[in-house]
């Protein structure tokens, strides 16, 4: 089975809790998998399929621990045409920015030439104050498609 790269960008830890809920699931299924809160290109170079757990901070912006990454990302602007990817996104639905990182990372990483698997999900913390849940029915959906695809 596939190794899964989960990067986390996280300000106050829910995005990390997420990841490696999300990651125990996954490897429940048989899964090898990776999590990284503070990922560099390298980790999405050598990825084969590549989950992205992100909050929103500020106006709409990448959390500390994953905006390098993304900085790096969308300067050297590598093509991602062998990687398999899904994104979810975690916010506050009160905020006009609302999952806007997760928003970016999706659109950037399609940019680059990944293939998207599935649907992001974008996980409002007002309606779901457990992000786990609500990411791990949102992983029931996911992982069928994640095998479909090899």
């Amino acid at each position: 089975m596939a190794t899964i790269t989960i990067i986390t960008g996280s300000t106050l830890g829910g995005a990390e809790y997420v990841g490696d809920h999300l990651s125990e699931q996954l490897q429940a299924k048989g899964y090898q998998t990776t999590v990284i809160n503070e990922g560099i290109i390298d980790d999405v170079l050598g990825a084969n399929t590549l989950l992205i757990v992100t909050s929103t901070h500020g106006a709409g912006d990448f959390p500390d621990s994953i905006s390098p990454l993304m900085e790096q990302l969308l300067t050297d602007r590598p093509m991602l045409r062998d990687l398999q990817y899904g994104v979810v996104g975690i916010g506050d639905s009160s905020y006009d920015t609302f999952c806007e990182a997760g928003m970016k990372a999706d659109a950037l990483l399609q940019d680059l030439g990944a293939v998207k698997i599935g649907e992001r999900i974008d996980i409002d913390i007002q309606a779901h104050p457990i992000p786990e849940d609500e990411a791990e029915r949102w992983l029931t959906d996911w992982e069928p498609l994640l095998q479909a695809s090899k």
